[in-house]
């Protein structure tokens, strides 16, 4: 008993710092928040003014990252909202809403009366109830020059039968965040983490909160258990075999060590929040710790995580920053990693490539000399080999090379019984086409096919905002399909040392692949560089 009562008061202490800590950030904040609140207020005021709901056809969405994209309960469609841009000068922030039908290949933009405001690294979840809904909690919105934030707490539900937006307001609920994660299990949204930030100040979460669909109330759950540490930017998946819980994966977090020195973490930690039942009408839950087995994902953050078929996650792409005291540089990633619940185990996604040119070369073994070539090439590429590297150079107007480079995994061998395994799949002869690497995209997965939009990349001190569009049959597991391509047009390149940069109206003028297969030991520190060409 006198134990348990010391592990109490410990519990308490830590939440009445945490509790202290965001009482001290929001006074901080709220002078900032409400000059802002005038300017959303503007926004709101101007969708007020739409009373019909207007669709059009369209071009893809622009250049964006920290969107939602989500796969429709019912139709073959996905849903896109919101989302951030910033050009080298001005933060725009988003609230238009885009439907893209799969089938077609087409992009339709749905102006709705009395939208959410605009905003970023919000959470969205689709529901199959009432011919499906879409549910949007919290995110950011700046100001133009990026230096001030307003997070929000407002909760929204898109009702996708009839089209018309609505404003949940129930009391209880989480503070204003963003980076939060947000996840359906079973009749209840559950909220994880998050953080809140001033200009001066910031505080990260590890808070649970749970919004019945049925009642339409908050609650806060006090889950038995080690929780995971405060972050943001965590995966939330409910991928428990049983149903009965949800997976949190990874995230990121920083703490002020000094003054004016704040030091960030990446977390690659995994934890699983499991319902065990109710206890006098209360649900009762509980946090354990959880080590994957298998080929784990280098440490990240920034990356996108989507349900795929049987249970199983999907990882893709994401930054290692590493920081120095006057600088920060990152090794972003276009990998695909796959968690599978059921083994408590993650492994590689490997590419197998197009099967009827493994075909060709296969009939080729049988022609002399031609087939003995065909044989010895055949042998090559069916040993294990190390990771290889491709080289993009993007051409600018003004004559700047920006120089990309992609460590692609190696053929390694497959783990035996593993049911990936394909008899046929011996590798490829060329590197397959993959999407950048990246950071901040938006990922879902619909009919077994895994959808991947937009997000960012750095090469140096220049940030690239993309919009180009990805699909990946997770069933086979072949090769990706572009289904919109990089528009130079609408792309922008900024420079973070300098934001005075002009813009472009015309940034890119050729986009040039050039193919490098070389056997590397390691990757190479730095993945992307500028040249500057005169």
């Amino acid at each position: 008993m006198g134990k348990k009562g010391k592990k109490e008061k410990k519990v308490s202490g830590a939440e009445k710092t945490a509790c202290k800590m965001e009482k001290k950030v929001s006074k901080r904040s709220k002078r900032e928040e409400e000059d802002l609140e005038a300017l959303i207020a503007e926004f709101q005021s101007l969708d007020a003014k739409k009373t019909q709901v207007v669709e059009t056809t369209c071009p893809p969405p622009s250049p964006r990252l920290s969107a939602s994209l989500s796969a429709h309960p019912e139709k073959d469609e996905l849903i896109l909202f919101g989302g951030e841009f910033f050009n080298g000068k001005k933060t725009y922030l988003y609230n238009d809403l885009f439907f893209y039908n799969i089938k077609k290949n087409s992009w339709v933009k749905s102006e709705i009366p009395n939208p959410p405001p605009p905003r970023c690294s919000h959470q969205a979840v689709v529901v199959p109830q009432s011919g499906g809904q879409l549910w949007v909690f919290g995110g950011e919105f700046a100001s133009p020059n990026g230096e001030q934030f307003y997070h929000y707490k407002d909760l929204w539900v898109l009702h996708l039968a009839t089209h018309t937006w609505e404003n949940i307001k129930a009391p209880g609920g989480p503070s204003g965040r963003s980076g939060h994660r947000m996840v359906l299990s079973k009749r209840q949204l559950l909220v994880f983490g998050g953080f809140h930030e001033s200009s001066k100040d910031f505080i990260y979460y590890n808070d649970i909160y749970s919004f019945s669909l049925d009642t339409f109330s908050w609650s806060r759950l006090s889950p038995s258990g080690t929780a995971p540490s405060p972050r943001s930017a965590c995966q939330m998946m409910t991928s428990t075999p049983d149903g009965l819980g949800v997976t949190i994966y990874g995230g990121y977090s920083k703490v002020r060590v000094k003054k004016d020195i704040e030091k960030g973490t990446i977390h690659s930690d995994m934890f699983v929040l499991k319902r065990e039942g109710k206890d006098d009408l209360v649900e009762k839950w509980s946090w354990s710790r959880v080590s994957p087995s298998g080929n784990k994902p280098p440490p990240r953050s920034g990356f996108c995580m989507a349900m795929g078929p049987t249970g199983r996650a999907v990882l893709f792409g994401g930054v290692c920053d590493e920081e120095e005291e006057e600088s920060l540089e990152g090794d972003f990633y276009n990998d695909l990693y796959l968690y599978d619940a059921v083994k408590n185990r993650w492994f590689p996604g490997l590419l197998r490539g197009n099967k009827t040119e493994k075909k060709k070369r296969r009939r080729g073994k049988k022609g002399g000399v031609e087939g003995e070539g065909a044989e010895k090439e055949e042998e090559d590429m069916s040993t294990p080999r190390g990771p290889y590297e491709i080289i993009k150079e993007i051409v600018t107007e003004d004559g700047t090379v920006m120089t990309i480079k992609e460590t692609i995994p190696g053929r390694q061998e497959e783990e035996e019984g593993d049911e990936e395994e394909d008899e046929d799949d011996d590798g490829s002869s060329s590197p397959l086409i993959e999407p950048c690497p990246r950071s901040g995209a938006m990922a879902t997965v619909r009919q077994g096919k895994l959808f991947l939009y937009g997000g960012m990349f750095e090469t140096g001190d220049r940030q690239f905002t993309l919009n180009d569009f990805y699909c990946l049959d997770l069933h086979k597991m072949d090769q990706w399909e572009v289904l919109v391509e990089m528009d130079p047009s609408k792309s922008r390149i900024y420079s973070q040392s300098d934001r005075k940069v002009k813009k472009k109206e015309k940034s890119l003028t050729t986009v040039r692949f050039i193919a490098l297969c070389a056997v590397l030991s390691r990757p190479t520190s730095s993945d992307a560089e500028v040249e500057s060409k005169h």
